[in-house]
């Protein structure tokens, strides 16, 4: 039987734990972002038959700042110590660079967030990722 595309790919990453923590929290947050943007636009492809700028006016509300920095807040105790000083590295990183629609503070916790979701995926934590993915849209209507 072949492999699918996602094993391919998680073949890839060879990263011991000590070379992932010893990523910048922003290199962390850089994958972070493309791991949920894909989460994200792969169940409203699957979920919802719309036009692209559709998919994508909707993809926002999930990606933008405000609401990773909303999701962290509310998911932050039930993330265990190490994840939460993955969070808090994130947070604490000096990009440089604000987005022009967020405020600073949803930003630092936007990139907490992000850091958290690319260490998890470098980790190849899979079964960790997807609960942290599924309770960062758990009160959120994707499906509909």
């Amino acid at each position: 039987m072949s492999k699918s595309f996602y094993e391919i790919m998680i073949e890839q990453i060879n990263l011991s734990e000590t070379e992932i923590m010893g990523l910048s929290p922003l290199v962390l947050a850089y994958i972070g972002d493309a791991v949920y943007e894909v989460y994200i636009r792969t169940l409203l492809v699957c979920n919802v038959n719309q036009p692209v700028y559709k998919l994508h006016k909707r993809s926002i509300d999930y990606v933008k700042a405000k609401a990773q920095s909303e999701i962290i807040h509310r998911i932050m105790e039930s993330l265990t110590d190490e994840e939460q000083y993955i969070v808090r590295r994130g947070r604490n990183a000096k990009s440089g660079t604000i987005p022009k629609n967020a405020d600073v503070t949803e930003y630092k916790y936007a990139t907490g967030f992000e850091s958290l979701i690319g260490y998890l995926y470098l980790k190849k934590d899979h079964t960790r990722l997807m609960e942290i993915l599924k309770m960062a849209i758990s009160d959120d209507k994707v499906q509909s």
